[in-house]
This record gives structure tokens, sequence and C-alpha cells, in this order.
């Protein structure tokens, strides 16, 4: 614990059906707790009151009133008996759901998920990502991260020389965030050259074949690395090869220093929540190498979170054009943001983001009388 929370954290089990889960709630000096949900075999708890503090930044950068928080679940996602095991997750936290924290979607969890989650409780504002057919905002489906990670990079890549109009991009990672990031990448006119899933990697340096790319993920899920035409990497592969803006959209700490070194990438734009380790971070900013801090690059999710959040006990559901909109609009000012303010204090974009998003919580903090007595 340091001077920014976590304020809670609350560990659930449950014998019946073998739940181990867990919620963190890191700030909420801003407003309620509200982040993701997520279920993984390897999950522990510092790993999700890491990402709780990553969510406390990502509102505070993004300007939107919530507070820090976040949710996990022990457990193959894909094992039977999840439906069970949701439902006992959800029974668990029924003292903080939605009082203090409201269940949304992360790695492992999906749409169908969400609704189970909000019937269990049975409170319409239990859990955001719910399908449209329950009157839920589905930003997963919509892709509205991914696509305000290629509107940060083009606003990145503007502010360093970059032109994204015929760069090279190298994604890790071609599911949700991967895959809406690489069509919305695509569209503004880079070349896609290389991604990835757990399967392994594709790689093309005159730019993939991206229609046919989707269609394969679409047909054969991570599999469609393996059917698509250009040459076969390992895992991790996509990262070394010869790109101007990488873009780590998977997992945690997939960019060390090794990697960090060796990347002949100008710009790296982090689609996953710190996939970027420490030194790495040291290593890309002492090359010159610019980094988008994930809660500036992939908060396109919160913005649509906070869209869904107000929609939650309302009979109307906001347009995915006005989403989109204000997505762009919030990430490209975010990121331009953030950019100057590096420049001008001689810090990294992520030290930059930081102190940015800690001055708006210290504010809201001392307002309600919560930042700790002078000595």
């Amino acid at each position: 614990m340091d001077e920014w929370g976590p304020e809670k954290v609350v560990c659930v089990s449950d014998s019946r059906t073998g739940m181990r889960g867990v919620l963190v709630l890191d700030n909420t000096a801003r407003g309620m707790g509200k982040g993701g949900t997520r279920m993984s075999p390897t999950l522990d708890v510092p790993e999700i009151a890491r990402l709780a503090r990553t969510m406390t930044w990502k509102w505070a950068a993004v300007d939107l009133f919530q507070g820090g928080a976040k949710a996990g679940i022990l457990g193959d996602p894909h094992a039977p008996g999840k439906e069970g095991v949701l439902r006992a997750f959800a029974r668990a936290l029924a003292n903080e759901v939605p009082r203090e924290y409201v269940l949304g979607l992360d790695m492992g969890l999906t749409e169908r998920d969400a609704a189970i989650l909000r019937d269990e409780l049975g409170d319409r504002g239990a859990a955001v990502g719910l399908p449209a057919a329950l009157g839920g905002v589905p930003y997963d489906e919509l892709g509205v991260t991914g696509y305000g990670v290629a509107e940060s990079a083009e606003a990145a890549g503007e502010a360093i020389g970059l032109p994204l109009r015929g760069a090279r991009v190298a994604l890790q990672g071609f599911g949700a965030v991967g895959a809406a990031a690489a069509r919305r990448l695509a569209a503004l006119g880079a070349v896609v050259v290389a991604v990835s899933t757990g399967e392994g990697a594709v790689h093309d340096p005159d730019g993939l074949d991206l229609a046919a790319m989707l269609r394969l993920r679409d047909e054969y899920g991570d599999a469609c690395v393996l059917h698509g035409a250009g040459r076969r990497l390992p895992v991790g592969g996509e990262l070394r090869v010869d790109a101007d803006i990488l873009v780590p959209a998977a997992r945690e700490d997939a960019v060390d220093e090794e990697i960090a070194r060796a990347t002949r990438a100008r710009l790296v734009v982090e689609g996953a929540n710190s996939p970027t380790t420490p030194r790495a971070k040291a290593a890309l900013a002492g090359r010159g190498i610019v980094t988008v801090p994930d809660f500036i690059a992939n908060a396109g999710g919160v913005v649509a979170a906070a869209f869904a959040m107000d929609a939650r006990y309302s009979p109307f559901r906001p347009e995915p054009a006005q989403i989109f909109t204000t997505v762009s609009a919030k990430l490209r000012a975010n990121t331009a943001q953030v950019l100057e303010e590096s420049r001008l204090r001689g810090s990294t974009p992520h030290e930059a983001a930081t102190a940015l998003a800690q001055e708006r919580v210290r504010a809201a903090m001392e307002l309600r009388g919560r930042l700790p007595r002078a000595s």
C-alpha cells in the first residue's frame, strides 16, 4: 500500500464450484470503482492490484470521473462449469457490486459472461459490456479499444514526424484489441507487416493481406496465423521484425530489455496493459524511441465504459458514432498533451502521463479530505 491505495482488497472463494477471486479497489477519490474483470489460470492478487492502479491513472488521464479498480477470477475461461464459477463470484461480491464496483470485461470474459453476472445479481447496474440485446454497449464487439490505439498511434506519429500513412506496423496480439487496431491502422493508411496470437506469428515485409487475416481469425481464431500468407514466426518473433511502429497488444511485460535494445521501431504504442517492463522503458527512452503509455493509448475502452455506465439504468443506448467520435477526440488530445509534456519536462512519456494523472487524483483527494495529515 502507498499514498494512493489500494483502499480495499476483497478475496472470495466458493467450495462448491472451486471459485477463487479477488476485487481490488485502488483509489475512488474521483468516483466509484470501475475496471474490467478477467479470468486466467495464472492470476494472482499482485497482478490485479497492479492493473487496478493502472485503472486509477487511466480514468484520471482521460479525465473521466471513475475510480481505479480491477477484479479477477482464478481459472481457465474455456473450462466447463464457467457459468457456475461466474455466478458464485457475483454472489460473493454482492456487498460491493454495484455500490462500490461495477463488473466489466477483460481477458477471459465475454459479453455473454457479463449477462450472466448481471442476471445473478439482479441489478441492471451490476455490469457493463452487456450484449446489445440486453441494452448494453458491446464495446468489445465495436472494437473501441483497438480503434483508440490506432488513433493514438496517428497522433503520436504526427508529434514525432512519423506519418502513419505508409508506416510499417507490427502488432503483438490479434484478439479483440489487436484486430480492431489493425483494421483502423490500415484504414488510416498504415501497412501491417506482422501480427501474432498465442499460436505464433506471421510476417510479410510488404504488408499482410489484412482482410484475409481478419476472415481467417473469424474462422480459425488464434490459429489464423498458421493459415495466413506470409512467413511463420514463433511467438515473440513479431516484436523483432523491421517495422516503424510496434504495438504490443497482448500480455503484460511482453517487451523486455532485450527487445527494447533490438527493435528498429521509432514508436511503441502500448495496446495492452503494462506490456513493457521498467527496464525496457528505460532502454527505449535511452535510444530515443517514443513510447505511448498504455493508459493513454488503450483508454478507448474506458471511454466506452463511461458511456455504458451512464446507460446502465437508461432505456436509451448511445450511438456507436458518438462513442467513436469521443474516443478519437480524447485519445488524440491526450496523446499529444502527454508527448508535449514529456518534451517540456525532459521526462519519458510514462513519467509525464503519470504526473498528469497523479495531479488530478491528488486534487480530488485533497477536496475530499483524503490526503495524509501533515506531521
